[in-house]
């Protein structure tokens, strides 16, 4: 049975998507969505790309762009977007391909990175039943004429019911209960995996049910519908 699965923000916590992957294995068949930040932060930006790129040319990865994607990007050539970057995570990121902050050219990072982050990335996905974005959404306005700032960058204050009467699956705003949080017609799936007490989400949009592991690589299930989990 085909299943719509999305994760959360990875900010390069490789470990744990590795777990979680493992934990959930994802078919063929199954609809797999990243909401975006697969950088900065963790230990490991570099072989998280590596990773996501690898089942994205398998066909296998629909991956939005979340702000922290879009900020590697432009501080490529932008002075001013880098030392924005470098305070929220960029000096991580950077270390992963063996560079240093201080750095004036990124000449480690692979020409298939620039490309993935600046091309195949996409702002936001819909199916017939949901609509995915890395941040939030205008509850009257069409994904395809929303703003990137909205999707990307705004955070989430209260639930948003889309005219569509779809439900909106997002990421971006920290649940710093490791928890997914369910308001209804919109839930956030940030489970914070690059703090100690963090843990990445994978969430079935359909079924709600939900996989998390943390880079200890340990494992948890758990449901929107009772926010409980068992530890595996």
């Amino acid at each position: 049975m085909k299943r719509t699965l999305a994760i959360g923000d990875i900010h390069g916590c490789l470990t744990a998507l590795q777990t979680l992957l493992d934990l959930v294995q994802p078919e063929a068949n199954d609809q797999l969505i990243t909401l975006g930040d697969y950088v900065d932060r963790g230990p490991d930006s570099r072989e998280t790309l590596e990773l996501l790129i690898a089942l994205y040319d398998q066909g296998r990865l629909i991956p939005l762009r979340g702000n922290h994607d879009e900020m590697m990007l432009y501080s490529r050539h932008d002075w001013h977007e880098r030392s924005m970057w470098l305070r929220f995570g960029g000096v991580e990121t950077l270390a992963s391909y063996g560079h240093r902050a201080t750095d004036e050219h990124y000449d480690h990072v692979p020409e298939r990175h620039w490309k993935f982050l600046a091309e195949d990335l996409r702002n936001h996905y819909e199916t017939e039943t949901h609509l995915f974005v890395h941040a939030v959404a205008d509850p009257d306005q069409p994904l395809s004429e929303q703003d990137t700032a909205t999707l990307l960058w705004n955070r989430l204050t209260k639930p948003i019911r889309h005219y569509s009467g779809k439900r909106l699956i997002c990421g971006h705003t920290r649940q710093d209960s490791g928890l997914p949080l369910d308001l209804g017609p919109t839930v956030c799936i940030d489970t914070a995996i690059y703090e100690p007490y963090g843990w990445l989400t994978c969430l079935d949009v359909n079924s709600g049910h939900f996989w998390q592991a943390n880079q200890r690589g340990e494992t948890r299930i758990g449901s929107l519908e009772h926010l409980d989990w068992q530890t595996e």
